[in-house]
């Protein structure tokens, strides 16, 4: 079955040339490549209007595509209490020792038994001693393998400097298979993907390039964390249920984090802005301070200016709402829903679910992209 984008093209074309071929006053084949030349930028044209459609194709940029892909990351939360670290995990199997017993990890139900031990008794030291070599599994589905204690502590203090790398997304599961439609804009290419496992979604996600548009085939079903399975039937849906795994999954919520404390120090960019279209470049030399006194001064080069912002809980769903008085700054001015945050991203849509404001922090550097 061919997907809208493709339907789109052969319409179009098909048009533009029977309209050319019958009109004698024009040469065919003189006019037939100018003819697809204008056809195709009216492609372009509609494959970009359709990019603010919640149920229509998506690119590399999207917001729903990164949340995605961090839908499909490895899970590493599960064994914290082995290795302590959420962005990585050890590949059983494996053994460890706590309080002098030994413990065969062999599947994830076996953490419970290292779990079970440490609650055992109260006045014992707890202390899970990892049996090496293990292999350890990161994020990102790289594998490396780790001979000694001395190699595996110097690891975790290396992810112990991205404490606000945006992490795995648990609660939500997607029931394999599903198909993607694949949109090429460089080569006018249509195809389609079955996706199997998470590690294929995530590669997939991270093999797009700039000139792909996708759309993922509906009906989709999840099982979210209560074991509830679901049917997914458009991205706005995808984009909810994704909120919602990131709000109440308590895997997701390991820090508890104060917004007004988090917003309020440092000085912030804008590294994405989606209003009808991508406008973020409007913003690139600006950055934001947010002080405590409810003003927000955006600086870009030697020129100030001075707005106000305010956050609110409205239906236990935080708010930001911004207010600027010149362009491109009102732009910004909107009632902001928060989607997530940290200490060094904020990401916020609005209550459409259409447009995105993203924050992040100046100087807060991340080589790990997911793309």
């Amino acid at each position: 079955m061919k997907n809208r984008n493709a339907e789109f093209i052969e319409k179009q074309f098909l048009k533009f040339y029977y309209i050319c071929k019958n009109m004698s006053m024009f040469p065919f084949k003189k006019y037939l490549s100018i003819v697809v030349v204008l056809f195709l930028f009216s492609c372009q044209n509609e494959m970009d209007e359709q990019t603010s459609n919640t149920q229509g194709t998506i690119t590399n940029s999207s917001p729903l595509t990164s949340y995605l892909q961090r839908v499909a990351m490895v899970p590493t939360v599960q064994d914290n209490v082995i290795d302590g670290s959420t962005y990585c995990t050890i590949k059983p199997p494996y053994t460890v020792t706590v309080n002098n017993t030994q413990i065969a990890i062999n599947s994830t139900a076996d953490y419970q038994k290292v779990i079970d031990n440490i609650n055992a008794s109260n006045s014992d030291a707890d202390i899970v001693k990892i049996n090496f070599p293990v292999t350890m599994v990161y994020y990102n589905y790289i594998e490396k393998n780790i001979p000694n204690e001395a190699d595996f502590n110097s690891l975790i203090d290396y992810w112990n400097q991205y404490p606000d790398l945006l992490s795995k997304i648990n609660g939500l599961n997607i029931n394999y298979p599903i198909t993607i439609n694949i949109y090429n804009t460089s080569n006018q290419i249509a195809s389609s993907a079955t996706i199997i496992s998470d590690q294929t979604f995530f590669n997939f996600i991270k093999n797009l390039n700039a000139s792909q548009y996708i759309s993922l085939k509906y009906p989709i079903s999840i099982v979210d964390y209560n074991n509830q399975t679901k049917s997914i039937s458009n991205n706005l849906d995808f984009e909810n249920a994704i909120k919602y795994a990131i709000d109440y999954c308590p895997e997701n919520n390991i820090v508890t984090l104060d917004f007004v404390a988090a917003i309020t120090k440092g000085t912030w960019k804008i590294p994405y802005f989606f209003s009808d279209s991508e406008k973020t470049s409007l913003y690139t030399d600006y950055s934001f301070v947010f002080k405590s006194d409810q003003t927000v001064v955006a600086t870009k080069g030697s020129t100030s200016e001075t707005g106000q912002w305010e956050t609110s809980l409205q239906n236990n769903v935080r708010e930001l709402k911004v207010n600027f008085n010149s362009e491109p700054l009102k732009k910004l001015n909107e009632d902001w829903k928060l989607f997530e945050f940290n200490n060094s991203q904020v990401r916020l849509r609005d209550g459409n679910g259409s447009n995105y404001l993203y924050f992040e922090k100046n100087k807060f550097y991340c080589k790990h992209s997911y793309f």
